[in-house]
């Protein structure tokens, strides 16, 4: 009975201190963020930059941050990698886009940096960049001779754009990651909601004369569909990882990934690729573990390898591209994982 107590107690102290105003503070404008993204960028005009006609510094760029367009898991990305695939998108750019959406989605981020530090924030978007683009070039060059073929009996892609100007998207999307890094600061109460409530003003003058009918609707019903499938199974998973985290011995831990050696990095680089991780999860959960001992060379091996592959996502990508493209993209992901921890370990381990 004492050992339920204590799990339970530790799963309600952890989601008490996951709800802390930092988090939620983070988290809010960061919904509000995605929502807009999924609204006001079209999927066409996204789409149409992994052609193989395009530049590949633009392929590659365009796939490599599209992640920051999206809220989703490595299963839920799975439809628009399909779509991206079969309309014509190049295995370098479409599997850079496969990895990265999940990795470096604007909500994982700014959480990670939020709830772990925000070197580790920075490091997490920074290392997801870089590797999904080496993993994209080494994919196309592993299988340059069967991607002509394939590419040779698919079509040009379409060239949707956005409706909205480049200009004012910037100013746009510039305007609400500056409310998110004021709100997660540690300035002074009234200065933050004095900043705040300036940039809300000149949000709602922007959405008063530059949204077209139909659009704040649209942008409020997104950011709400993405708040209900987030949150209850981060709530859930916060719950668990404090249940857990609370009976597993420290030792464990330190045992097995206390140590940034590359061992410790591709223990926790293949744990993460091989199970699933819902939206945001790894966060809390590396946290845990953080707490227990691990290193920050394995967390962050975990981060990476984790939210962006698992056995479900690796399933469904043998029927899209068959089992030797995805045998490389998965060793490739364990292997740049493993690397990226292990360098960031030195420094902050």
């Amino acid at each position: 009975m004492d050992f339920i107590f204590t799990m339970l107690k530790g799963g309600f102290n952890e989601l008490l201190d996951y709800l802390s105003f930092h988090v939620l503070t983070c988290l809010v404008p960061a919904f509000f963020i995605a929502g807009a993204m999924a609204v006001l960028i079209t999927k066409g005009a996204v789409i149409k930059y992994f052609g193989a006609g395009a530049k590949r510094w633009v392929a590659y760029g365009v796939a490599s941050v599209s992640g920051m367009l999206l809220a989703v898991c490595s299963c839920t990305v799975l439809p628009l990698f399909a779509g991206i695939y079969s309309l014509g998108a190049g295995i370098g750019p479409a599997t850079t886009f496969l990895y990265s959406g999940p990795a470096i989605n604007i909500l994982a981020i700014s959480l990670t940096g939020a709830a772990i530090g925000w070197h580790m924030g920075v490091a997490r978007g920074v290392g997801a960049v870089l590797f999904s683009i080496v993993i994209g070039v080494i994919m196309s060059f592993l299988f340059r001779h069967s991607e002509k073929e394939r590419l040779g009996e698919i079509e040009e892609l379409p060239g949707e754009t956005s409706e909205k100007s480049v200009k004012f998207l910037v100013v746009f999307f510039g305007t609400m990651v500056a409310i998110l890094i004021v709100s997660t600061s540690k300035l002074e109460p009234w200065i933050k909601i004095t900043i705040d409530i300036g940039l809300i003003s000149l949000i709602a003058v922007m959405v008063r004369y530059y949204f077209a009918e139909g659009e704040f609707k649209s942008w409020m019903e997104e950011t709400w569909s993405l708040v209900k499938m987030v949150v209850p199974t981060l709530l859930v998973g916060v719950f668990l990882v404090g249940m857990v985290t609370s009976v597993l011995p420290p030792q464990w831990i330190a045992g097995y990934v206390g140590q940034n050696s590359l061992i410790a990095n591709f223990a926790a680089s293949l744990i993460g690729a091989l199970f699933y991780f819902s939206t945001l999860t790894e966060v809390p959960i590396v946290k845990g573990l953080i707490n227990l001992g691990m290193n920050q060379g394995p967390a962050l091996a975990l981060l990476l390898a984790g939210p962006a592959v698992s056995i479900p996502n690796l399933l469904v990508v043998n029927r899209i591209m068959g089992f030797k493209r995805t045998l490389a993209y998965f060793v490739l992901v364990v292997i740049m994982a493993t690397l990226t921890g292990w360098a960031y370990g030195h420094f902050f381990g």
